[in-house]
């Protein structure tokens, strides 16, 4: 337990993602760490409700394997990913349309040889271990196909025509845009003029149908935006993890995430259920242990919580979340297959049988199906929900068992354009604050933010001397 006296180089505001990765950061540089959490579990929205044997994300963003702090953040060796079948399924004009990896690290080839660069890196520079279910090679080709539906026969080529990617065309100009997504150096894709993601799509000469059939639903699982208002900057990154990688969930639900980051700091490292009522630069005040002295400390909590603990800082906007959990015995066909809706015929806007992409968030003999609805839930959300669902898979859905509905108004940030992708971290000489409201609305963000917050902290603290003095020197208390 924590002590009303100086015992940390750094204490840390928040256990999620970004606090207990900028930890790892300062503990592997010698830097003595306290994370301090007001909840009674790590990991923020990071969490994963447990109901008779299986795992509910109470939000589930989507991971990348192209994400890079996936594989530079220390801490996460043992982070297992599961992957979700190559590319997407669309549901479109009554039918399954899927689209394949479009370029070589798409391909389940260029995905296992990212991998294989992710197990093979030096020590210091650990990565996730991605479980795949299947080896086969596929094209390094764009490859659209349009699947029958539940009783439909053979598609004849008027409906693959009319398939939501357009014609072969408009599927050839879309692999190929994709392709050089995959390979473009993100400097120039932030050097782009910046637009809201839906004009800038426009802008590039991409068919109408190609982006309201495909990236529009695509950009909204990845950004839970469908009205693609988002910096069109931090559109065409999740268009490069996509295009680069394979779409991911941790092994185990979310959670999975923050508690290996959590496990794997030194003993005694994070401290749960401290509530912080006030901060400075060389100090922060508890509710349960008074004021605990330090030489720096980082805001790792959300936006809201920060500005109320430092009045003025920036609160974005919020998109909304609400992911509905069902299970059946008799799962839809759909495999691994992340599906989205392209016709937006309903409130999902994307949904899977996540117990085939990770067996182990449902008991032996049943299927958990997880389904996203993104902004304002309608009222009869049950009802709503359970009809398009029926639609999506083509399957009976009367018979499935709710598990939960887990609502969460403040889900993910708002990254309208004009949005500063590196917001700053260091707010002055001892106070710090990161979080995906200091980058990007993602996991990667997240973390890329406490690398920025982590790397500012230590060039500061290099400069003011020694680390382990019995009190914070007066150069440090200077604002």
């Amino acid at each position: 337990m924590l002590e009303p006296a100086y015992q940390a180089d750094v204490v840390i505001v928040g256990a999620g993602v970004a606090g207990l990765s900028a930890a790892h950061r300062l503990t592997s540089q010698g830097v003595t760490v306290a994370v301090l959490e007001a909840a009674p579990c790590v990991g923020g929205r990071m969490s994963t409700e447990k109901v008779d044997g299986f795992r509910l994300d109470r939000i589930g963003q989507l991971l990348s394997t192209a994400y890079p702090e996936l594989r530079l953040a220390p801490g996460l060796d043992g982070l297992v990913l599961r992957p979700f079948a190559p590319g997407v399924l669309l549901h479109g004009d009554g039918r399954h349309h899927r689209v394949d990896a479009p370029a070589g690290a798409r391909s389940a080839r260029g995905a296992l040889h990212a991998v294989r660069a992710l197990a093979s890196a030096p020590r210091g520079m650990p990565g996730p271990r991605l479980v795949t279910a299947s080896r086969r090679a596929a094209s390094r080709r764009a490859t659209f196909r349009v699947l029958p539906g539940a009783g439909q026969g053979t598609v004849s080529r008027a409906a693959r025509a009319a398939a939501p990617l357009g014609g072969a065309v408009d599927q050839a100009r879309l692999g190929a845009a994709l392709t050089r997504f995959s390979t473009v150096p993100v400097e120039r894709l932030l050097a782009r003029p910046e637009l809201p993601a839906g004009q800038s799509l426009a802008a590039r000469g991409l068919p109408a149908r190609t982006i309201e059939g495909f990236l529009r639903p695509l950009l909204a699982a990845l950004l839970c935006d469908p009205a693609l208002t988002t910096s069109s900057r931090c559109a065409d990154l999740a268009l490069r993890a996509f295009a680069g990688g394979r779409l991911c969930v941790p092994e185990g639900g979310a959670e999975a995430l923050p508690e290996l980051l959590a496990q794997t700091l030194p003993t005694g490292t994070v401290h749960t259920g401290v509530r912080v009522t006030s901060v400075s630069t060389t100090s922060v005040t508890t509710a349960e242990h008074g004021e605990i002295r330090c030489r720096a400390v980082l805001l790792a909590t959300d936006a809201q919580a920060a500005a109320e603990l430092l009045p003025g800082l920036r609160v974005p906007d919020f998109h909304p979340v609400t992911v509905v959990h069902h299970t059946t015995d008799e799962p839809p066909r759909t495999g691994a297959a992340l599906l989205l809706d392209a016709d937006r015929g309903g409130p999902v806007a994307h949904t899977a049988v996540i117990s085939e992409v990770d067996p182990s968030r449902a008991p032996s003999g049943r299927a958990l199906i997880s389904s996203t609805v993104l902004g304002s839930p309608p009222s009869d959300l049950e009802t709503a929900v359970r009809t398009h669902l029926g639609r999506l898979y083509g399957t009976p859905t009367h018979r499935w068992e709710t598990l939960a509905v887990h609502h969460t108004r403040e889900a993910v940030p708002a990254m309208p354009a004009p949005h500063d992708l590196r917001r700053p971290v260091r707010l002055l000489a001892g106070l710090y604050v990161c979080g995906d409201h200091r980058d990007t609305s993602t996991i990667q963000g997240a973390l890329h933010s406490a690398h920025r917050a982590a790397t500012a902290i230590l060039k500061d603290l290099g400069a003011a001397g020694s680390m382990h003095r019995a009190d914070p020197t007066p150069t440090a208390q200077a604002a």
